[in-house]
């Protein structure tokens, strides 16, 4: 079974392509379970008319604090608590699923890898190109001191079996990137790969919680502190 973790705030414009794109490579007992962080706009309106089982709404109420990226950390942390299948995909609001996504990550998964995180393009808000790897703009490549210092973790390019989902959950207290930590503790205890398919279209658009493939506007101090913050949450955990 399949559990596609996807978490929503105010995500109309892009919303129904992505749910689309993720419906269509599913079987009639997997699920898509949905956390949205309060929306105001029609992404409730969008999510229900599909009036599809497989479709599983839970609302959260974000709690926010001065580090962005922890409101779609705890969105994904109660999707993940939610999430009843095997393999677990996670998904953005606004991306598109290459219609090869699930059998690619499937193969991969039958071949003995715990997390699996694949390279794909980035578009803009019209589905025009912008570049054709994030992988080659990012220089990702695994490796736990490499990866605190320069994530190579992108949530919406990730999917993970069950094995090690107790040491996943529950998220640090502290305000953590729910892409890296998973990908972190993933690849301590279990056995990862970076797969070159690109198998999801990134879009970027200028409304994207997250800065990924883009310059990132925070200084010096505040990335310092974070790391720190996230060094601490990960030794605590695997000790």
């Amino acid at each position: 079974m399949i559990s596609v973790c996807l978490t929503t705030y105010n995500g109309n414009l892009f919303l129904k392509e992505q749910i689309d794109s993720i419906l269509c490579q599913l079987n009639k007992d997997d699920e898509i379970i949905i956390s949205d962080d309060g929306s105001i706009d029609n992404t409730i309106y969008i999510i229900e008319s599909y009036n599809d089982c497989r479709i599983k709404i839970f609302h959260h109420t974000p709690i926010k604090n001065q580090y962005r990226f922890d409101l779609t950390t705890r969105n994904f942390e109660n999707a993940l608590f939610q999430a009843k299948g095997d393999y677990i995909f996670f998904a953005d609001q606004d991306d598109i699923w290459k219609s090869n996504k699930v059998d690619e990550c499937m193969k991969l998964f039958y071949e003995g890898y715990d997390l699996i995180l694949h390279d794909c393009d980035i578009v803009d808000e019209k589905n025009g190109k912008i570049a054709d790897s994030y992988f080659e703009i990012n220089k990702s490549k695994s490796g736990i001191i490499k990866n605190i210092l320069n994530n190579s973790y992108l949530g919406c390019c990730m999917a993970i079996n069950r094995k090690y989902i107790d040491k996943v959950l529950p998220f640090p207290k502290t305000p953590i990137p729910h892409d890296i930590w998973i990908g972190l503790v993933y690849e301590y205890y279990g056995n990862i790969i970076y797969s070159k398919n690109k198998l999801i279209s990134y879009r970027r658009h200028g409304a994207n919680v997250s800065p990924s493939g883009e310059k990132s506007n925070n200084n010096l101090i505040f990335k310092m502190k974070y790391r720190i913050l996230f060094i601490y949450s990960f030794l605590n955990r695997i000790i």
